[in-house]
């Protein structure tokens, strides 16, 4: 996309768009996880509560990490470079992981 006045490129929103649903996806788990723990120690099973603290942890380090993602990814778009976010997408799928398990066993155990 070419500017209309420069003729630089720009990068369009993609970025915003991109930073919008690391946050969503931070916040969520972070929400999620608290909760989660918090329903475990209420039913007495807190073993559980250890995997969600650590997707609940996995969120906030998520969150915290964004702005300098964002900052990044402004810069591969101008500069029309790959960016390289394997270590946030692992923590992702660590957190999830951890949910999804810990869910499991949660629904599992409480339906006995």
């Amino acid at each position: 996309m070419i500017g209309p006045v420069s003729g630089e490129p720009r990068p369009g929103l993609h970025g915003e768009r991109t930073r919008l649903a690391w946050v969503r996806t931070a916040v969520t788990m972070a929400g999620s996880g608290i909760g989660a723990a918090g329903i475990s120690v209420r039913h007495d099973l807190p073993a559980l509560a250890a995997p969600f603290a650590a997707a609940a942890l996995a969120g906030a380090v998520l969150l915290l990490r964004t702005g300098i993602r964002h900052r990044r990814l402004e810069r591969a778009l101008n500069r029309g470079c790959p960016l390289d976010d394997r270590m946030d997408a692992r923590i992702a799928w660590a957190g999830a992981l951890a949910v999804a398990a810990a869910a499991l066993v949660m629904v599992l155990v409480l339906a006995s």
